[in-house]
């Protein structure tokens, strides 16, 4: 960590987001609260969660737009734009204006997908391939520290300020972030716009993800993954009420314990990324989801720390582990379209599983279903942790390639192995 952030132009780009991971944070449960004030509304409230979710069913087209555009400009942007569009917020008065947040909440979802895809291919301007582990851990233990409290500093903000604190608050976050991250210093490249059709080029990023080896199995074990464990969304809370005896409020200190989890998971996981490889690094995130959810089908308080610990660590190691290879794998002009498709492929599923799951917890026990998820995800664990020679450390260098977005087979130079190497 201390290697990463003594690169000058990293811990710039640090300094600016860390002033928006701080207004992200603030806002993750607090436009769900106002709505919930306003109307006394569960589902309402469930509603404006949705919203800022919905947009991932557009995020290769999101991903197509970052991609045309050089990285530092578009990043600077969408931060100046997220803070210019929660200010129709300063607006809403009553139950008559809920729209307006869900229509916010819906822009912010875009904006999200935006910033994400475009600071991935910022990073990888700015820091050395061998550093890239580290970017991505730093990054990852700020935002799970965050975790641990922004929510609730977000909810009493509102709670004895009001929403118009929440927004005053969010965009000097966004409009920090943008100030700082336009000083980085980064060689800026127009990107090169192929004569072929806008839905050759939109569908580029999925067609290099799925065509190279160690991508297409780190999307595919960590999607079914993510799948079966959206469940747990709604299996939490019949371990807290029927498990644990407890009122529904108890998950937010389930949560806080996870987010403590999440910090170890992220000052470990540049060390994993580098003893065992990206995918091996995925493959022990996910595993350790196992003993978790075993440890939630028996109702111990001390188990379900235990278990929430777990589950904390394993996030940042997932999230490092496919990011970086995102990042050393891919063509530097296809990075915004191959971020938002694997979002798309892993994350788009979990939103149904989380449905499936409220309905199943209403016939099924739901330790048999802790017990069923811990074999899945063992079993996409298993699927990882077998490849992982694919993504062995120091075998591939970052990519520098050009992109040639029209279908065909891959060659060596483009799928980061060396001549006469295989690609699956």
């Amino acid at each position: 960590m201390r290697t990463i952030l003594r690169h000058p132009d990293f811990r710039l780009l640090f300094s600016g987001l860390l002033a928006s991971m701080v207004a992200e944070s603030i806002l993750l449960l607090a436009l769900a609260i106002w709505v919930k004030d306003l109307t006394g509304s569960d589902g309402m409230a469930g509603a404006a969660i949705f919203a800022t979710v919905a947009p991932m069913a557009a995020a290769p087209l999101v991903g197509w737009v970052v991609d045309r555009f050089p990285r530092r400009p578009f990043f600077v942007t969408a931060n100046l734009v997220t803070a210019v569009l929660l200010t129709p917020l300063l607006a809403v008065r009553d139950a008559g204006d809920v729209w307006i947040i869900y229509a916010v909440g819906a822009l912010y979802g875009l904006s999200y997908i935006a910033l994400t895809a475009s600071l991935n291919a910022l990073v990888r301007e700015i820091v050395p391939g061998d550093l890239l582990a580290e970017a991505n851990g730093v990054l990852q233990t700020v935002k799970q520290g965050l975790r641990l409290g922004g929510p609730l500093a977000g909810a009493g903000l509102y709670a004895g300020v009001g929403g118009w604190a929440l927004v005053a608050l969010g965009a000097t976050g966004f409009v920090t972030a943008a100030v700082v991250v336009r000083a980085v210093r980064v060689r800026e490249v127009m990107p090169v716009r192929d004569q072929v059709s806008w839905l050759t080029e939109l569908g580029a990023g999925l067609r290099h993800l799925l065509g190279v080896a160690p991508l297409r199995r780190a999307v595919t074990g960590t999607g079914l993954a993510v799948l079966v464990m959206g469940l747990s969304e709604a299996l939490i809370f019949a371990y807290v009420d029927q498990g644990l005896g407890r009122e529904p409020a108890f998950v937010g200190v389930l949560v806080t314990v996870q987010g403590i989890g999440g910090l170890l998971g992220g000052l470990i996981s540049a060390a994993v990324v580098r003893r065992v490889g990206e995918l091996g690094a995925l493959a022990i995130g996910n595993a350790a989801f196992a003993p978790a959810m075993l440890a939630l089908v028996y109702p111990e308080l001390w188990l379900g720390f235990l278990a929430l610990i777990l589950a904390g660590v394993a996030l940042p190691l997932t999230f490092v582990g496919l990011t970086t290879l995102i990042q050393r794998r891919t063509p530097a002009p296809l990075l915004g379209r191959v971020t938002t498709a694997s979002e798309a492929l892993v994350n788009g599923p979990q939103s149904l599983s989380i449905g499936f799951g409220a309905l199943l917890v209403g016939v099924v026990d739901y330790r048999l279903l802790f017990l069923l998820m811990a074999l899945a995800v063992l079993g996409a664990a298993t699927y990882l942790w077998t490849g992982r020679r694919l993504s062995a450390p120091g075998s591939v260098p970052v990519i520098p390639g050009p992109v040639v977005p029209a279908p065909r087979r891959p060659v060596a130079s483009e799928v980061g192995v060396p001549a006469g190497g295989r690609t699956g």
